[in-house]
C-alpha cells in the first residue's frame, strides 16, 4: 500500500501550456514589423537631416488637431470595449462607429495637411525634408485604412451579436491594432515636431 502511495505522488499535474489566439499572433507579428518599418526610416530620417541640405518649413497645423481626433478614437475603441464587456451592444455599436468615423475625419485632416505642405511649395519630390513627411504621413495613413477595414469586421460582428462579454477576441485585435496606430501616430507627430 505504500509502495502504491509512494507512486502516486510521483504523478505530477501536466503544466498548462502558453496559447495564443493565432489572429492575435498575426497581429503582434504584423505590428513589431510595423515598428521595425518605422524605426528605421526615423533612423534614416536623423541620418539624412544630419547631412544637411534640409528644407525648413511650417508643419501644418492641421496635424495637430487631426492628433487629438485620433486620441479621442481610442478613447471611443476604449468604450467599445467596455460596452462589450456588459454586453451592451447598442453602446458597442454607436461607439465602433465613431470610432470608424472618427478615423475617416483623420484621414480626411491629413490629406488637408498635404494640401496645407503643397500650399508651401514642399512635394514629395525634391529635398528630403518634404519627402520623409509625405512618407511618415502617407505610410501611416495605409495602416490606418487598414485599422479601418478590421473596423468594420468588428462592426459587422457587433451587429451579428458575435462580440459579446464571453467573446471578445475580435474587438480586442480591433482595439489593439486601433491603439497602436495611434501612438504610432503620436510618435510620429512628436518626431517630426521635435526634429523637424
Amino acid at each position: 500500500m505504500s509502495e502504491l502511495v509512494n507512486d502516486i505522488s510521483i504523478i505530477e499535474e501536466p503544466q498548462e501550456t502558453l496559447s495564443m489566439n493565432p489572429r492575435k499572433f498575426i497581429m503582434w507579428l504584423f505590428i513589431v514589423s510595423i515598428i521595425m518599418l518605422f524605426a528605421a526610416m526615423t533612423s534614416a530620417y536623423l541620418v539624412r537631416r544630419a547631412e544637411g541640405n534640409w528644407l525648413e518649413y511650417d508643419i501644418p497645423s492641421v496635424f495637430s488637431y487631426s492628433s487629438v481626433v485620433l486620441v479621442i478614437s481610442s478613447l471611443t475603441m476604449h468604450w467599445a470595449y467596455l460596452a462589450a464587456k456588459k454586453d451592451n451592444f447598442s453602446s458597442l455599436k454607436i461607439a465602433i462607429t465613431i470610432t470608424f468615423a472618427l478615423g475617416i475625419a483623420f484621414l480626411y485632416m491629413q490629406f488637408q495637411g498635404w494640401v496645407e505642405l503643397v500650399k508651401e511649395n514642399v512635394f514629395f519630390v525634391g529635398n528630403p525634408a518634404g519627402s520623409f513627411m509625405y512618407i511618415f504621413t502617407g505610410l501611416h495613413g495605409f495602416h490606418l485604412i487598414s485599422g479601418l477595414i478590421v473596423l468594420v469586421f468588428a462592426l459587422v460582428a457587433a451587429f451579428k451579436f458575435r462580440i459579446h462579454g464571453k467573446s471578445l477576441n475580435q474587438l480586442e485585435i480591433a482595439a489593439t491594432y486601433w491603439h497602436f496606430l495611434d501612438v504610432l501616430w503620436l510618435y510620429l507627430f512628436f518626431f517630426l515636431v521635435y526634429f523637424h
